[in-house]
């Protein structure tokens, strides 16, 4: 690939709902300006961009994938994001490095979820952007339907640009209403209109003149004074409108049959931004100052990690883009979040899972670098004599969650390392030891989020484990105040062991964790085994009576007890304590109680009813619904955390993916008696076993 300077170099994601053929029209467009010799496609596993061993099975894209296009002397470097939620940091970072979006519709299906979600995407960025209503040629296919219903979703600057000449299996090409000619076949051959849509095409072409000429004072005023807008300004229009935001122009394709791509990377190259054409990047100075930085590749130094990839063989691959100045091979540059050096070795442009080695990466564009020791997503790498911090990547919660463990011992030493590289290749993911339950909880964005991120460590890594659904951190605690007394007397032939104690058990206010105090009048138990008291009872925290989970919110107090001027020792007044804690605990009318979290959950106000009916099958609290502006319900409630373990999916289900949420752990409460009987023998059950 020849070198590109910045104005040429065109940087589009594609971002849709999952399933809509970004893969599909990246191919095509490949396959079209000659980056490849075929035609691949995802049922076949054929594709540039999705060559993942996990997406081919899964026949969808679970990675951004890069793929550079030349073009009527432009490069334009396609970002092909996941279209399905539980990937949607994929797509996040697939956006910050782009200057312009691509946005996939259903002909068959019009606005959906995904479809919302990727406006969202492009919106936060601030990104230029374009429809692309796709499978045109699907039985069903209806583009001015799907039109009407972007239309309703996103407003009046969404407007065609083409009208397709046919439909289903009789799509033959499309209408290009800026310079009023037909585009046929695969090759995008030059014809006239059909006669039979010569009047959509003007009253097409009518709207869309109304809705450019915003952008241009000329052409509105022509416009105005009703004169005939030529081509060449409709297309000077056009491309203003596009790049202001105030047009969001509608084309039709079939990816799949190659019908309408070639027209669409026409207007990639004449009507996108190049970086150079984008607004200036903020960055904070090394005096924490923020300065503009042009996309100028004279200019110092500032690119930005938005993606990571571990392999086994190769090692890491960092892919970045570069804002200003050149990065060169085999130099140094320092990581500014880090602040720690890193070498620059070989640099690639990389195009699915191939690489082309380049000697430098200018600003504005695209490339990958291996092995760098400490970079990671959302780092900048600038020079050490200026350095320049930008924006990373900001990425949704994790909210679902699963236990791992390793499946065999050679799979033990293994497990660390392979989540800490996981990890850092989707920082999405999260991985934590949870110090109530001792578990390694494994969390991400949704089911299948985890799913394949268990499948990539077994087959990147080799490392195999088993998951489920994390414990429940539960909690016993005392409701009402006893003593209990122990006596420890062990003769062995030689020194024997002696310790007796009374222990007075009083409940306290949730919340208030554990109290040892002690009250022993006369020296009944001499002060040098208090501590040894006091380390017995913490033993026996740790165990409660009814499912062997820790105890709280109780205070114990040693008020008697005995002891033997020669066998008293200090381990014989621990295991008393310990034992006399457990026998107070029983008596003490024990109950289990259960972690409640706080749960905020924003919804399309169509699905409230639907979320709070949920919500009470739950044993939820709900304390409050909000309407929002946008058409939005908040709704606030209090439920246990046995009960959300899986809510990330339940909320999917009902809302049709359109409902977010968050939790956070509130207070402890008393779980029903019913409840508690089946988790104390399900406790019991696995206690049993962890002892056999």
């Amino acid at each position: 690939m020849k070198e590109y300077s910045t104005p040429q170099i065109r940087n589009v994601v594609l971002l849709s709902h999952g399933g809509n053929g970004k893969t599909s029209l990246v191919e095509a467009m490949a396959f079209d300006t000659g980056a490849t010799t075929r035609l691949g496609r995802v049922d076949d596993g054929t594709t540039l961009s999705d060559y993942d061993p996990d997406e081919i099975k899964r026949r969808q894209s679970i990675n951004l994938s890069v793929v550079p296009v030349e073009w009527r002397d432009c490069k334009c470097n396609l970002l092909d994001a996941p279209g399905y939620v539980d990937f949607i940091g994929e797509a996040k970072c697939g956006a910050r490095a782009a200057d312009a979006a691509i946005l996939l519709a259903d002909a068959t299906a019009g606005t959906q979820v995904g479809t919302e979600v990727a406006w969202r995407l492009a919106a936060e960025r601030s990104l230029p952007r374009a429809f692309v209503v796709n499978r045109m040629d699907r039985e069903n296919a209806d583009f001015d339907a799907c039109v009407r219903s972007l239309r309703a979703a996103f407003g009046r600057t969404v407007v065609p640009v083409q009208i397709p000449i046919g439909a289903q299996d009789q799509l033959r090409g499309v209408v290009d209403l800026v310079s009023g000619r037909a585009r046929l076949g695969e090759q995008g051959d030059p014809s006239e209109i059909p006669g039979d849509l010569t009047a959509a095409v003007q009253s097409a072409r009518e709207q869309l003149i109304e809705t450019a000429a915003e952008a241009d004072d000329d052409v509105i005023n022509k416009y105005l004074e009703g004169q005939e807008i030529t081509d060449d300004e409709l297309e000077r229009a056009v491309r203003a409108a596009v790049r202001a935001g105030v047009l969001v122009p509608v084309f039709a394709t079939s990816a799949t049959r190659n019908v309408g791509v070639r027209a669409l990377l026409d207007a990639v190259v004449s009507w996108f931004p190049s970086p150079a054409d984008s607004p200036a990047s903020s960055a904070h100075a090394g005096d924490g100052s923020l300065t503009e930085l042009a996309c100028d590749a004279s200019g110092s130094l500032a690119a930005l990690v938005f993606k990571t990839t571990a392999d086994p063989f190769v090692g890491k691959l960092t892919f970045l883009r570069v804002y200003s100045g050149t990065l060169n091979k085999d130099s140094h540059v320092l990581n500014a979040n880090k602040g720690r050096d890193e070498r620059i070795g070989q640099l690639s442009l990389q195009r699915g899972k191939h690489q082309e080695p380049v000697s430098h990466l200018l600003a504005g564009d695209i490339g990958t670098v291996a092995k760098l020791a400490e970079t990671v997503t959302g780092d900048t790498l600038c020079l050490a004599d200026r350095p320049l911090l930008l924006e990373g990547v900001e990425f949704p919660s994790a909210v679902f969650a699963v236990a791992v463990a390793p499946k065999s011992k050679s799979d033990q030493d293994k497990l660390g390392p392979a989540l800490q590289r996981i990890v850092e290749e989707d920082p999405t993911l999260r991985v934590e030891r949870d110090p109530d339950t001792s578990e390694m909880v494994l969390s991400g964005l949704g089911e299948s989020h985890v799913e394949v991120a268990v499948e990539k460590m077994q087959r990147k890594f080799g490392v195999g484990v088993e998951t489920r659904l994390p414990r429940v951190p539960y909690r016993e605690t005392a409701q009402s105040s006893t003593v209990a007394e122990y006596k420890h007397k062990k003769q062995t032939g030689g020194a024997g062991q002696y310790g007796h104690v009374f222990l007075e058990l009083t409940p306290l206010p949730r919340g208030s964790g554990f109290e040892f105090t002690e009250h022993v009048v006369g020296g009944a138990v001499p002060r040098e085994f208090f501590p040894a008291v006091e380390k017995g009872v913490r033993e026996a925290l740790r165990d409660g009576v009814i499912a062997h989970c820790p105890v709280v919110d109780l205070r114990v107090t040693l008020t008697d007890g005995s002891s033997h001027p020669v066998d008293s020792k200090s381990v014989a007044f621990e295991i008393a304590a310990a034992q006399a804690f457990r026998k107070g605990l029983g008596q003490a009318n024990p109950v289990l109680l259960e972690p409640v979290m706080r749960l905020r959950v924003v919804v399309p106000s169509q699905f409230a009813g639907d979320v709070i009916s949920d919500l009470n099958t739950k044993r939820a609290h709900v304390s409050g619904m909000t309407p929002l502006e946008d058409g939005s319900t908040v709704i606030e409630a209090e439920v246990p955390r046995a009960e959300v373990l899986r809510y990330a999916t339940d909320l999917r289900s009902i809302t049709q993916g359109r409902g977010s949420f968050a939790l956070e752990f509130s207070h402890y409460a008393e779980v029903p008696q019913h409840l508690a009987q089946r988790i104390a023998e399900q406790s019991q059950k696995e206690h049993g076993a962890e002892k056999s």
